[in-house]
């Protein structure tokens, strides 16, 4: 990219994001030795805070707060919640509180939930605000209608059947993460649905939301006192149209492999960036926990004058109806699929190799092969496929 400033180390470094990649970024610069003023600038009224537990134990009632274990006057770190980023030009953040001059800018701003075109009258699951508004409502006997069958929709029907409420799960794809895994492995976890109470409507669209129901693409209806919509969430940027801060078509600030922008002295990190990845030969936009933790930390790095080229295998995980889903690399449609036992299982995995190469995996309750299969992707190892099959051969034991 073009557009890299260097810093001296004392210059005030403003970051734009409180979710977990900002505060990673700002607590790996104090750690490395960054001597100049820091701004941690937040959209939300609340202290830097952890998100993953909010549809598991917030929903559940067992938290009212995630808030990260961070002593941020120990850091010395300007903390600015409640503001709104609205812009930027060089060298000043502007804000709906005012400008804020900096001589590095970090943007970490993260994605919001896409709502359901033309519906009004919903729940998304995004904040912590989102999740204690929801919890309220997650009564017993109530009808909860749940729009998208991907990972955040099968958190919260899990928490919901736990709670007595009546689960309805809405896909307009063909099974289960139809975006995120080929139909025929999402489909291998349908029955998960049925086993927890909770009715799968696969293969049909929202066509409206009434004030009890939902109405269906095909005519019918859902009845429903709560609506929570769970189909994606894109870049948080439009703040940055007519910036200097580059974008993709999706809104994704455009990065190097050092987290750089093509604006002087501006990182980005977190769910909002696309940042080319070596190992898979494409642009990656990841929005997962462990993504935010690692690019935050890799552009402090940056800032610092030290580190590598970003490219982690992604990785993330999921748990739904009592169990633990984990997803390792980046697989293709044209990936050979390889499965490491049944689905009949409590526990099975399944590989996808390019031309004998292990690029991607997900597995079901079975953490070391997870943990293995991480290493071997970051290896780029070829499996022999007849021994990756068995699931009694340790993966590290299938290496060609």
């Amino acid at each position: 990219m073009s557009g890299v400033a260097e810093l001296t180390g004392t210059e005030r470094v403003v970051v734009v994001g409180a979710g977990m990649a900002g505060a990673q970024c700002v607590l790996a610069l104090r750690q490395g030795g960054w001597q100049g003023r820091i701004a941690l600038v937040g959209e939300e009224p609340h202290l830097p805070y952890d998100r993953p537990p909010l549809s598991k134990d917030v929903l559940l009632g067992k938290r009212d707060s995630t808030a990260l274990d961070i002593d941020w006057d120990h850091y010395g770190v300007e903390l600015l919640p409640g503001r709104r980023a609205t812009g930027v030009e060089p060298g000043v953040l502007h804000t709906d509180a005012g400008e804020l001059p900096y001589g590095g800018l970090v943007i970490a701003t993260g994605a919001a939930a896409v709502p359901l075109p033309g519906v009004l009258g919903t729940h998304v699951l995004r904040t912590v605000d989102d999740a204690l508004a929801l919890r309220a409502r997650l009564v017993p006997g109530a009808r909860i209608a749940l729009v998208g069958a991907g990972w955040i929709g099968a958190e919260t029907a899990t928490v919901a059947r736990q709670l007595g409420c009546e689960v309805t799960v809405i896909e307009a794809g063909p099974g289960p993460l139809a975006g995120a895994l080929p139909a025929e492995i999402g489909l291998l976890m349908a029955d998960w649905y049925a086993q927890a109470g909770a009715e799968l409507r696969c293969g049909v669209a929202v066509a409206a939301v009434e004030p009890d129901a939902v109405l269906l693409a095909d005519g019918s209806r859902v009845p429903a006192d709560e609506v929570v919509v769970g189909i994606g969430a894109r870049p948080a940027t439009r703040w940055l149209a007519g910036s200097a801060v580059p974008l993709d078509a999706a809104g994704a600030v455009l990065v190097d492999d050092r987290l750089r922008t093509g604006a002087p002295g501006v990182w980005a990190v977190g769910d909002c960036v696309s940042y080319p990845s070596a190992r898979s030969g494409l642009r990656l936009t990841v929005q997962h926990w462990d993504h935010a933790l690692q690019s935050g930390r890799a552009a402090a790095a940056s800032i610092l004058g030290a580190g590598e080229p970003y490219d982690p295998v992604p990785y993330f995980w999921s748990e739904q109806f009592g169990r633990m889903v984990q997803y390792a690399g980046r697989h293709a449609g044209a990936d050979e699929v390889v499965r490491r036992g049944s689905a009949a299982e409590p526990s099975w995995s399944v590989l996808w190799l390019r031309e004998g190469r292990l690029v991607g995996m997900l597995t079901v309750d079975r953490p070391r092969d997870l943990n293995q299969g991480r290493k071997l992707i970051a290896a780029g190892a070829a499996l022999d496929r007849a021994l990756a099959a068995d699931p009694d051969v340790q993966l590290k034991a299938a290496v060609a």
